[in-house]
């Protein structure tokens, strides 16, 4: 007997459906599309969802409803995840009860801690992630999630409000970003990433392993420099050398919002919020010393299907 099962994952910057069916041990994706919310915009640090951006949330939640159903997924197998946007959004119960009334669609707020927890789950189902310490980053547009784990456990875990949407509006002021607001930037990641230094220090993770946004995107740009064509959809384990990020890093960073789009493999829901998610990557490569860098297709909601399948 097969059952399908939806994950909605309500990002700050990006909204996900994937539909998989699970035939015994096996496991299928039959549907998977991500569209562009940006729920937190102008409004993230203040703690708002602005009306446009629910109605944008709405829009998607539409769609993505026509899709369960299209797909049969009963109700009692569709799982949405609201992240650090919704979480922390002083209107977020307005918000959930509109999704709710609207769409039939029922958002299960998670806090940084479960979000971090699937995170790990949905990288460790999509990379082989070794017995040593890895550090695992997810770069989203509300929240950062650190965790410190290998192929079997997790050894510390935390999500920072230090996304990429937040630290745009904070510190993007120009375009290419000044030498004075990059050095504020850096300032304020050694200022409120205190937990993960010592936990770093404890626990001496050899590699970076990326999943998400950011991460996709530098593979995208790698892929094309290299071979010219997209990395294969079916592959979730790669590796990204230190010098060919660094090669994406300068560019990036010298380029303004023209010069960037023209780069290969960019897109237009990330061609802003890369510039402070590249930043935050050399600051804690060169901050920890970690000279190997892996990223992970697989994400939160990769993770929430293999909790599933445990149960």
């Amino acid at each position: 007997m097969s059952d399908r099962l939806g994950i909605i994952d309500l990002g700050t910057n990006t909204f996900h459906l994937l539909i998989v069916e699970k035939n015994g041990d096996a496991v299928k994706t039959i549907f998977h599309e991500s569209r562009p919310a940006r729920i937190g915009l102008g409004g993230i640090n203040q703690r708002i969802i602005h009306p446009d951006a629910v109605e944008r949330a709405l829009t998607i939640l539409h769609y993505f409803r026509e899709k369960l159903d299209e797909f049969a997924v009963k109700e009692t197998h569709t799982h949405a995840f609201g992240t650090s946007a919704v979480r922390n959004a002083s209107n977020r119960e307005d918000f959930c009860s509109q999704i709710k009334q609207e769409t039939g669609i029922s958002i299960n707020v998670i806090d940084g801690n479960q979000e971090a927890e699937y995170i790990y789950y949905g990288v460790r189902y999509g990379t082989d992630l070794g017995d040593y310490p890895s550090l695992i980053m997810d770069i989203g547009g509300g929240s950062v999630e650190f965790i410190i784990g290998n192929q079997s456990q997790i050894f510390w875990k935390q999500s920072f409000e230090v996304g990429g949407q937040r630290l745009m509006e904070k510190f993007m002021r120009n375009d290419p970003l000044s030498q004075g607001d990059r050095r504020s930037l850096y300032n304020y990641f050694e200022e409120n990433l205190i937990p993960l230094a010592n936990a770093v220090h404890q626990y001496a993770p050899n590699k970076l392993v990326g999943s998400s946004g950011t991460f996709d995107t530098l593979i995208d740009i790698d892929y094309h420099h290299r071979t010219n064509t997209w990395p294969p959809k079916t592959e979730t384990d790669f590796q990204l050398s230190i010098e060919e990020f660094y090669r994406i890093y300068e560019l990036i960073l010298s380029g303004n919002h023209e010069a960037r789009m023209n780069i290969p493999g960019m897109i237009e829901l990330r061609v802003d919020m890369i510039v402070v998610a590249v930043c935050l990557v050399d600051y804690v490569l060169k901050t920890y010393g970690i000279r190997q860098i892996q990223v992970s297709s697989y994400a939160l909601k990769e993770g929430v299907i293999a909790e599933l399948l445990t149960k």
